[in-house]
């Protein structure tokens, strides 16, 4: 099982994390297509590496604007498969 991280660690990495907020129990990010075909198109993306690393985020959508939410579940708090996928979600927005 993952370590959770603590305050201080998800905090240090959230500064390198553009657009990305939260705490040890969860980080997210809210961002806004051009379009709602562009959205879709965005979360399908972020599928296909979310399902390649085994690490699923919540994902809220609300018409052209998408959230991220990244928890390990099973560890009961933020880890570094987080921030790892947070990283490639990060790539994929551009």
């Amino acid at each position: 099982m993952a370590d959770v991280l603590g305050n201080d660690d998800v905090s240090a990495a959230l500064g390198e994390l553009a657009g990305w907020s939260g705490d040890a129990e969860g980080i997210e990010r809210s961002v806004t297509a051009s379009s709602f075909l562009d959205g879709i198109r965005l979360v399908a993306e972020v599928a296909h590496v979310a399902e390649a690393a085994d690490h699923h985020p919540d994902i809220d959508i609300r018409w052209r604007t998408l959230t991220f939410r990244l928890s390990t579940h099973s560890a009961g708090g933020v880890t570094e498969k987080d921030l790892a996928l947070a990283r490639q979600i990060n790539e994929l927005i551009g």
